[in-house]
Order: C-alpha cells, then structure tokens, then sequence
C-alpha cells in the first residue's frame, strides 16, 4: 500500500504547492486545471491536472478496494487490491506500472492485519460504507470535470 500512499502524497502536495502560491487565484481546484489547459501545460507530467486525474484515479482504486472488503470477506487482501486495481489503475498502465503492480500485491498485508490497522474505535464496516458512498460522487464529479476540459482519458507517461 506504500506505492499508493506515496502516489496519493505527491499528488496532493503538488496540488497544495500550488493553491499556497495564490490562495485567493487557486481558491477551487478546477481554476488550476482551466489555467493549464489554457496555457496548454495540462497534459505535462508534473501539471496540476495530471495531479488531479492520478489523485482521482488512486481515490478511485481505494473506494474499490474498501468496496470488495466490504463485499468479499473471504477474498485474501491481495485478491481485494488486484480485482480493484483491475477495475480503475490497469487501463491506465503501460506494461511496466502493472508488472510493478503484480509485484507489489505479493507484498500486499495479511487482510486482518489491514482491518485491524485501519479500524480505529469506529464500527469498520459501517465507516468504509459511509466513505465509500459519500467519497465515490465526489470522484465522479471529478470525472466529470476532467472530460469536460478532454483530460480524463490519459495514460501513465
């Protein structure tokens, strides 16, 4: 879960660094996109908008994989995260990413150990519905908003 902490980690910092450099100019997400499709830096791999569409993917591959925990409380955790990441992040991968992917999930946590390091003093499976139904519109707006500006169909680069 590391390559995904970290992917999610830069994506939010570069959209960070770039809101603290004008707040007031930055102040909705969108404004950042519009400006580099504009300026036409959007499709760069270290745009904003390439930061908004991996973070959106990699929120996306999260609400699966709680989903198939919540659904498939047989399945192994490694099960979990390759059905999800076979539903969201593979149809964006080249050959390398999903090789490195295949690799990773050998190394994916014992799902009780998961449950366990995530669970809190909340009632789990309640809190991954709850996030899962309130996070997955919030991910399809931003779908939404990146086709609208021909941005939400490209590959890893």
């Amino acid at each position: 879960m590391s390559i995904v902490k970290s992917d999610i980690g830069g994506n939010i910092a570069r959209l960070e660094s770039k809101y603290a450099s004008d707040p007031l100019k930055f102040e909705h997400l969108y404004i950042m996109v519009q400006i580099e499709v504009e300026s036409k830096t959007a499709k760069g791999s270290s745009s904003c908008t390439n930061g908004l569409l991996w973070l959106t993917r990699a929120m996306d591959f999260l609400v699966e994989l709680f989903r198939n925990l919540l659904e498939h409380p047989d399945w192994t955790m490694s099960h979990a995260c390759t059905e999800s990441y076979s539903k969201t992040l593979k149809t964006w991968h080249g050959w390398l990413a999903s090789s490195s992917f295949t690799v990773a999930m050998k190394l994916a946590p014992d799902r009780k150990k998961f449950m366990e390091v995530i669970c809190g003093s909340g009632d789990i499976n309640a809190d991954i519905e709850k996030f899962c139904t309130t996070f997955a519109p919030l991910l399809a707006e931003n779908h939404k908003f990146l086709a609208s500006v021909g941005l939400d169909d490209l590959k890893a680069s």
